[in-house]
């Protein structure tokens, strides 16, 4: 098994300012607000999966049509601009991603936000699980009829077994404060966050022997996560940059 001080110097070279450049955290890097904040990392971490290029691209595209103000633009905005532009990703249609700007639209015009919603989730039982389930419900339970693959991948209901990679992102982005990543929610302590698993993170934590599961679910996350609190109980999630370093380091040396 890889050293922990491997691992931290790892962090050390990788959590800096210039991970944000090539990341979707750059997105709630751009806004000083709250909200606009935690809505930019949402959506964000929505689009967050297949080729980087081409979901970052996308994303340009959609904070350009919210004239770089999202809450305005989920309070506010003329969604009709997404169908116009044709704004589609893989298996969201313009009229996917329309329903979720209008149940975002709703969620903030009717309460403070999804720090409120994640909050009630997290604080029924304190357990990230509940939590997912509370946010998934809420939506779920508000999408019009007629919606299907298109709508629900952008959110995945945690209860199918999945990694959940892209909210365990978005949570990391949201309650850890570092040069990466913002820290504007405290309901949360950092030690129960989970890491951001995808097939990247999985091939080279089996390879620094921190993961033995082949499947890459959420027993997966689990596992891996525990692992990594036996190098620092009180902030595991910091070493998925040192995961990242390490994919880095050994693509150049081949």
């Amino acid at each position: 098994m890889i050293t922990k001080l491997e691992l931290d110097n790892l962090v050390k070279k990788y959590e800096t300012t210039d991970f944000i450049k090539d990341d979707p955290v750059q997105f709630p890097h751009k806004f000083k607000n709250k909200q606009d904040i935690e809505l930019a990392g949402f959506i964000a971490s929505l689009f967050a999966y297949g080729n980087r290029k081409q979901f970052i691209s996308k994303l340009n595209d959609f904070f350009k049509y919210a004239q770089n103000e999202p809450t305005n633009f989920i309070k506010n905005g003329d969604f009709s601009i997404i169908k116009s532009q044709n704004f589609n990703y893989r298996f969201s249609k313009p009229d996917d991603i329309v329903e979720w700007l209008r149940l975002l639209s709703e969620l903030y015009n009717t309460s403070n936000g999804l720090e409120e919603l994640f909050a009630y989730g997290y604080n029924k039982d304190n357990t990230l699980d509940t939590m997912y389930r509370v946010v998934a419900d809420y939506f779920y339970s508000r999408v019009n009829d007629g919606f299907g693959q298109g709508f629900y991948h952008l959110l995945p209901d945690s209860r199918k077994g999945g990694a959940m990679k892209r909210i365990n992102m978005f949570l990391r982005w949201m309650i850890r404060k570092s040069d990466v990543d913002l820290g504007v929610w405290n309901f949360i302590p950092k030690s129960e966050l989970r890491i951001p698993l995808d097939v990247h993170v999985a091939r080279l934590s089996r390879e620094m022997n921190l993961l033995t599961r082949k499947s890459n679910d959420i027993r997966a996350v689990i596992e891996l996560t525990e692992n990594l609190k036996q190098f620092d109980s009180e902030d595991p999630i910091k070493y998925d940059f040192a995961i990242f370093g390490k994919g880095i380091e050994d693509f150049y040396k081949n």
